[in-house]
């Protein structure tokens, strides 16, 4: 059946995890059922004249900050509507405007988590769990964010909270050993503290026997850049003189598109994700690793530990270059590892892939939409 599916989240041109997320399952969700649409109300810490990118069929609104009228009113003409909750992306304290559009909505609502804490502010505590009431479904993207969620946060239905995993495109299988011709080591994202990004550099030196290539893929993030321009990319260059690895180190800051960015992870011998929290519970550059088949090293955040615990990867206790370095040259060295990695990655793949995930998505909402016509009829 046919569909327009609403969304209310950072969307393209916008910079961001959510923003490429969203514009990933607007995509794979309408292409799921041809013909089916999608309306986007791109929220935005202020008025942007800049146009969205869309899609042929869809349809974008823009949501400046106290504007939730105008956004359910957007998103109340479509069938079934997906929001995305991180915090930091809506006005008010702690993110408190969802909470307005959410209250308006007569449509079904799936609620995507991005960031579930441990220990949350009161105020995020109290906003989050009213996000999470107003919801017909919540989707986590990890088992690990579930269990923390319905442990540690009032959730009145926690059967209505499910698992689905953050997607992935699709990338050719790499090949089977590590390069002999200085391997590379790949970290891409979006620049900012707490990526690790320095325990990675101080753990180069040990390996300097390899010539390992270590690449630095990604633009600083557009919140970051504005409060502190490039200090964090000009710190880790200073790091690099500091620990002579200058030489084995390179930064790419360039936005690279989606087949750009594939062919670059194509290319990697092994992706290292030094994340320094301990929070994160949802990784979409680890889910995008996996399902391009790249051995990964890992800092021990709780999305890594669910996904690499099977042997897709190593995982190494936070800030600890010389675990790092250990890890890398097993990875690098170890005949047969990197193999057996590649292997596991591919038995994971599958589901992660967007369409699946898409798919996904669709039957929960066909669910709701079900549901929400036998308890009208």
């Amino acid at each position: 059946m046919l569909r327009t599916y609403g969304f209310l989240s950072t969307y393209p041109p916008t910079q961001c995890g959510l923003a490429t997320f969203t514009a990933a399952l607007l995509h794979h969700l309408t292409a799921v059922t041809p013909g089916s649409k999608g309306e986007v109300v791109r929220v935005l810490a202020e008025p942007d004249h800049e146009p969205a990118a869309v899609a042929g069929t869809s349809v974008v609104h823009q949501m400046p900050p106290g504007a939730v009228e105008a956004a359910a009113e957007a998103l109340n003409r479509c069938d079934v509507v997906v929001v995305q909750h991180e915090y930091g992306i809506y006005a008010g304290r702690d993110g408190e405007d969802v909470l307005g559009v959410l209250a308006r909505l007569r449509v079904p609502v799936i609620i995507v988590l991005h960031t579930v804490l441990t220990t949350p502010t009161p105020g995020q505590r109290q906003v989050l769990e009213e996000v999470v009431g107003y919801a017909d479904a919540v989707v986590t993207m990890s088992e690990a964010a579930r269990q923390r969620l319905v442990d540690g946060y009032t959730v009145e239905r926690p059967d209505e909270v499910v698992v689905i995993p953050h997607g992935a495109l699709p990338v050719d299988p790499p090949a089977r050993d590590p390069s002999t011709d200085r391997p590379m080591i790949l970290t891409w994202g979006l620049l900012g503290r707490g990526k690790g990004i320095e325990w990675g550099i101080s753990a180069l030196g040990a390996l300097r026997d390899l010539k390992p290539r270590y690449l630095v893929a990604g633009q600083t993030h557009p919140k970051v850049l504005a409060h502190e321009g490039e200090t964090y990319r000009r710190n880790l260059r200073n790091r690099a003189a500091a620990f002579g690895v200058v030489d084995l180190l390179e930064f790419d800051s360039t936005y690279l598109e989606v087949d750009a960015l594939a062919e670059l992870v194509g290319l990697a011998d092994v992706v290292l994700l030094p994340y320094d929290s301990s929070e994160q519970v949802t990784s979409g550059v680890l889910v995008e690793a996996l399902a391009a088949r790249k051995p990964v090293v890992a800092t021990e955040f709780p999305h890594a530990v669910e996904l690499l615990a099977d042997g897709a990867g190593l995982l190494v206790p936070h800030r600890d270059p010389a675990a790092i370095t250990a890890a890398l040259r097993r990875v690098l060295t170890e005949p047969g590892l990197a193999a057996r990695m590649s292997d596991r990655s591919a038995s994971l793949a599958p589901a992660l892939s967007w369409s699946a995930v898409a798919s996904r998505y669709r039957e929960l909402a066909e669910h709701l939409l079900a549901a929400r016509v036998a308890v009208t009829a």
